[in-house]
């Protein structure tokens, strides 16, 4: 199987994953918080220390304003309804996932909040002078998907920094987190939405959100926390006034030690392999000309999350064919950002989602490109 679907989850994991997974479930097996007992403190200090590490990730001072959740969907829905009330001003883009877009579609409908696009080319590429433009002392909050799902795309956040007024700043980094350095600090967020299980490198179910200190945030979910129990309110500290319920400890023990893989690989390391796997596929994929490229082609404007289709075919028929003749796993359709894809001009068929990982190769980027062009000549 030659899997290339990596902005959906990133396989295969790390072999360091598999075997922390197995040692908690084995070894541990406590949940986190909860008791003084031996096991669970070993299991609170594992959390802490995956915590402390996603802090280093990010440049984030406090660790403890990082909030654990299910993934990137569960930490924009936090971040959405916790910071937004009735009537409040909203900017943001028509690159954004449905996890942005169906809150702010809700939130629309039931607390009049209003909603502005900023302008885009079919790419999703920023005008810097349209955000300057469009924000306002109203505007209470800014959501920008930082890569695109779709096309690829980077957002350069430095637009945003100096602009941004009174305005909070959240940034969905579920296609960068673990390939392109991020920094909180250096681009003034306030909210980061990410999940664990794509260039992170852990499993499904796991995510989180950073929350910058000050921001008045309401809770998504209240309940035990494994502190003042006495106390029939919510904590106000964090991060325990975000993180009700049992924490998936055993999805954050696989993520604790992909951190580990991700530092001591290095970011720059594999956001360089990323790009050399994308110059090789542009390079390639522009040789064939019945094959249409979407997204930016310089790889610095770009990360490995490819949209292409073939002309006159229905993208579904030939990721169908490249499963079952080529046993290559892609993803066709419209990957939950049908804006997106009105922008490209690919809706409503979509195209075929490519998306490259730290471990694949150049000769399975020939595969597929083989593949493709037999698909060409039936």
């Amino acid at each position: 199987m030659l899997y290339l679907d990596n902005s959906a989850t990133s396989f295969p994991k790390p072999p360091c994953v598999i075997e922390a997974i197995g040692d908690y479930l084995r070894c541990t097996g406590a949940s986190a918080g909860r008791s003084g007992y031996k096991s669970a403190l070993k299991a609170a200090k594992m959390v802490f220390s995956c915590r402390e590490k996603l802090a280093r990730l990010f440049n984030i001072k406090d660790s403890s304003r990082v909030i654990f959740t299910s993934g990137a969907t569960e930490s924009l829905n936090a971040a959405i309804f916790g910071i937004l009330e009735e009537g409040d001003e909203v900017l943001t883009t028509a690159m954004e996932h449905n996890s942005v877009m169906r809150p702010l579609r809700y939130l629309e409908e039931t607390k009049s909040i209003k909603i502005k696009f900023l302008k885009t080319d079919k790419y999703g590429a920023l005008e810097e002078r349209d955000i300057e433009e469009k924000i306002t002392e109203k505007t209470k909050l800014i959501i920008v998907n930082h890569v695109s799902n779709v096309t690829g795309s980077i957002v350069p956040l430095e637009y945003f920094r100096d602009v941004k007024k009174n305005a909070f700043l959240l940034v969905d980094v579920a296609q960068s987190a673990g390939i392109y350095p991020l920094d909180v600090e250096k681009y003034s967020i306030d909210l980061l939405a990410f999940t664990g299980h794509k260039g992170l490198m852990g499993v499904t179910g796991t995510g989180g959100l950073y929350v910058r200190e000050n921001i008045p945030i309401k809770p998504l979910k209240f309940g035990g926390t494994g502190s003042i129990s006495e106390k029939e309110e919510q904590p106000d500290f964090f991060p325990d006034r975000m993180e009700s319920g049992t924490l998936n400890t055993t999805g954050i023990a696989g993520l604790n030690s992909s951190l580990d893989f991700i530092l001591n690989k290095g970011i720059e390391n594999i956001l360089s392999h990323e790009r050399k796997l994308s110059e090789y596929f542009i390079e390639k994929i522009n040789s064939i000309d019945d094959i249409i490229l979407y997204g930016p082609e310089e790889t610095k404007k770009r990360l490995a999350v490819f949209s292409i289709n073939i002309k006159d075919r229905d993208p579904a028929e030939t990721g169908f064919i490249l499963d079952r003749t080529y046993d290559i796993c892609v993803r066709v359709g419209l990957h939950c950002a049908p804006s997106a894809h009105k922008t490209a001009g690919t809706y409503p068929k979509g195209t075929i989602r490519i998306s490259f990982g730290y471990f694949n190769s150049f000769d399975e980027i020939d595969f597929l490109v083989t593949s493709l062009k037999e698909i060409i000549k039936t």
